[in-house]
């Protein structure tokens, strides 16, 4: 069987009005058919915009889409019972549940406390003023609409580190809370962009406090009591402590399964930063391999001068392939978003076939790059923009081809600047293949596949080459790519 395929369910544009779940619902057996196993769901609960947030901008954990908050009942992708009906579609046909949990900072308190700050450095958190001075800030968070369900549980000032506005006096920056929890420094263990990068936005999130801790915990167990889990991805992890993941992932695998996915979001292309991570959370989890990420986004902008042969050089594949998620785009970095950087249309199926049919690392498909997205918005140089991301016209096909071909050990050719590719070989029951990439002219390799293939016959399972290809007598045979595109060769 081949290995596990991730789909990122939705974008940052995705519409508002309620549909997500509902087409979770229809899709969830389409997905199974395609070849997807685990689908990765937004955040569920409700944000500091109610029916209008994406989810990160969180507010209350136990609100999902069950009550009037925010200015609404149901989030934006839909209400809880919606939600509910989602998730089981996805578990009925075989499918993982992937839940994003958004741990890092609060938004959209209620109430507003009288509260002692220190003013921080924006560029360097570690230079914080040795005078405190009182303030006003939106640090009580009560949730009014649900009234104690589920959690009786408030949050105040001591749940959090620092905050990035103050009222009575009326400033902005960052403001670590003078509380009693780390002699009024940071939390360590978080990357060291700006000093310290404990402070992100918001109503920083406090994990030293041991109630927040307790209670971060319960709701992980409660989550997985209301809806079906098999795993998680956690957001901004770069900014929360390491410490609080490793306990906490492995709380919810003694509490929830042993066998819960879990791939966090830390967003560093430096793979020391990155092996050092998976050694302080005690490799218990996956990252999303950036490096790899701005390689594909290198390598398009590029073209034909692009060594093919570098592709997976600083890349969390190459360094730690059991712990690397790879990507070809996600919600920040696709067109006018954060950390946009994205991936050109005709490197994509380059990129996903590379992905794909490789035998390491696991491989996370992109909402837009399956099923296409529209959208408007404002860019970095302040004008409006309308941006159409197309389908990937052959990514349906290497999602079949991985459940059908991607089997076996592997073998890399990887002797052209121009011209790469990967033989899996098969198992004694399972077919392999030959993946051929391109990003120069048309090109052809010799490749040996042993004494089992003599005399057979090959075919382009994409259907760029219309011939069929003959192996001779000891198994060799040689190849075609089309230029700028992908081959997969399988025997007929």
């Amino acid at each position: 069987m081949a290995g596990r395929t991730l789909l990122q369910f939705f974008h940052w544009y995705y519409p508002d009005g309620g549909q997500l779940w509902d087409e979770v619902a229809q899709k969830a057996e389409d997905l199974k058919e395609l070849g997807v196993t685990d689908v990765w769901l937004p955040p569920a609960y409700k944000g500091a915009a109610g029916g209008y947030s994406v989810g990160y901008d969180s507010y209350d954990l136990f609100d999902l889409g069950e009550f009037d908050q925010k200015g609404s009942i149901a989030t934006k992708y839909g209400d809880r019972a919606a939600l509910e009906r989602a998730a089981h579609a996805l578990h009925d046909v075989g499918l993982g549940v992937i839940h994003d949990v958004v741990f890092n900072h609060k938004m959209g308190a209620d109430e507003m406390e009288t509260v002692h700050v220190r003013r921080a450095n924006p560029d360097n958190r570690d230079e914080v003023e040795d005078q405190a001075f009182q303030a006003r800030a939106w640090t009580r968070y009560v949730f009014p609409g649900r009234q104690g369900r589920y959690s009786e549980f408030v949050w105040d000032a001591r749940c959090f580190t620092g905050v990035d506005h103050i009222e009575e006096p009326d400033e902005d920056g960052v403001f670590r809370l003078v509380n009693e929890y780390g002699d009024g420094e940071w939390n360590i263990e978080v990357d060291d962009e700006k000093g310290n990068f404990d402070y992100l936005m918001g109503s920083d999130v406090e994990f030293r406090n041991r109630a927040v801790y307790e209670e971060l915990k319960y709701w992980g167990r409660w989550l997985a009591d209301q809806l079906p889990c098999d795993g998680f991805r956690l957001d901004a992890a770069k900014h929360i402590p390491a410490w609080f993941f490793r306990d906490w992932v492995g709380h919810m695998r003694e509490s929830v399964g042993d066998a819960l996915f879990v791939v966090a979001e830390y967003w560093h292309p430096d793979m020391t930063v990155l092996q050092a991570y998976l050694d302080m959370v005690d490799r218990q989890l996956m990252l999303f391999d950036v490096g790899l990420l701005h390689r594909f986004h290198d390598a398009a902008r590029a073209g034909g001068d692009f060594d093919l042969r570098t592709i997976f050089d600083g890349s969390l594949l190459h360094a730690a392939p059991d712990h690397a998620v790879t990507i070809v785009g996600n919600h920040d970095t696709q067109p006018l978003q954060a950390l946009e950087a994205p991936v050109e249309d005709w490197f994509k199926p380059l990129a996903y076939a590379l992905i794909l049919i490789l035998e390491q690392g696991t491989p996370c498909i992109f909402y837009p790059d399956l099923f296409g997205a529209r959208y408007a918005d404002q860019g970095g140089d302040g004008h409006a923009h309308e941006i159409v991301i197309e389908p990937v016209a052959c990514l349906p096909q290497l999602l079949r081809a991985r459940q059908l071909y991607a089997h076996g050990p592997q073998s890399d050719l990887f002797d052209d600047p121009h011209c790469v590719g990967v033989i899996r070989h098969g198992t004694q029951d399972q077919p392999g293949c030959v993946l051929l990439v391109s990003n120069g002219e048309e090109a052809s390799k010799s490749v040996q596949l042993g004494p089992e293939h003599a005399g057979a016959s090959f075919h382009d399972f994409l259907g760029h080459h219309a011939e069929e290809i003959i192996a001779d007598e000891n198994g060799s045979i040689i190849l075609k790519v089309p230029g700028g595109s992908i081959s997969l060769w399988v025997r007929t």
